[in-house]
């Protein structure tokens, strides 16, 4: 089971902002037409395969736009379902499941996509050494919610962000007259010890390069195949290799059996469809 990251009072606060947004709290509609005393039961279920995320976000948004609501989860995290499947149950005042839907729809589709995406690269590279990674592309303000996605689709999170680990890329390079070396050792310098320096290559020479001046990682970005295999064996005992650029689910079993031993995907996050759920009045 994938631990969620936010503590209650950022999850009650990160909710209360989103059905603020959403008026949910005056819902003209639904206050016109349903009588204040209407009791229901609707379900949360799924209109397709897919892995489940955000399960906690939705239970908020239903307790706080009415804390008498009655919430129960089917389908906890990280669960994957088939369509049909019921992900929760909500019982109550009628106007308060209405008002809240959307909101817990838009935190569950959202996550979900991401899961069931990341779950896709997860099973094509299965029985690879290679683990499915995500980037820095994540929603602003959603990258904490969008990488605990990525986990729970099987993914492993890349650094969380600019001051977790050192990763020089091409622009990097270019602002020290391409010298890898010089690169590498200025990082090493100035980062405390034990820090992870990773380097982004796109030619065999910058591979060998990076390796003679020590770094810890490899980002072969852009590479063919054989490139790939290449710089495997080059880095092989020295360097992690993680292969990046371009990776699609046509592609990524060809990258992983190289040997690499990360696969880092920006379409995980920035590009996955939202998986579709809908909100079912029993």
């Amino acid at each position: 089971m994938v631990n969620f990251p936010l503590d209650e009072a950022a999850l009650t606060a990160l909710v209360k902002t989103a059905l603020d947004e959403d008026q949910a709290f005056n819902d003209i509609t639904t206050l016109a037409t349903v009588p204040a005393n209407r009791q229901s039961r609707a379900r949360i279920v799924a209109r397709e395969h897919g892995v489940i995320a955000g399960i906690p976000l939705a239970v908020a948004a239903f307790r706080s736009l009415d804390p008498t609501l009655a919430v129960r989860v089917e389908s906890e995290d990280g669960t994957e379902v088939e369509r049909k499947a019921t992900l929760l149950s909500v019982s109550g005042n009628a106007r308060g499941i209405l008002a809240a839907e959307r909101v817990a729809l838009n935190f569950l589709q959202r996550l979900s996509g991401i899961a069931t995406y990341t779950r896709r690269y997860v099973d094509v590279v299965r029985g690879t050494p290679a683990a499915i990674l995500d980037t820095r592309k994540t929603t602003p303000g959603w990258r904490t919610l969008e990488k605990y996605a990525v986990r729970c689709g099987g993914g492993v999170n890349h650094r969380r962000d600019l001051a977790s680990a050192v990763l020089i890329k091409d622009n990097h390079l270019a602002a020290v007259d391409g010298d890898v070396a010089v690169a590498i050792r200025r990082a090493r310098e100035h980062v405390p010890d034990g820090t992870t320096i990773q380097i982004e290559c796109d030619s065999l020479a910058q591979v060998r390069a990076a390796i003679a001046a020590g770094a810890e990682s490899v980002l072969l970005d852009n590479m063919t195949i054989v490139q790939l295999r290449e710089s495997v064996a080059i880095a092989s005992g020295h360097a992690i290799t993680e292969a990046s650029g371009g990776v699609k689910l046509s592609t990524v079993r060809g990258i992983a059996e190289t040997g690499v031993d990360r696969i880092s995907i920006g379409a995980l996050t920035h590009s996955a469809p939202a998986m579709d759920l809908a909100l079912d009045f029993d």
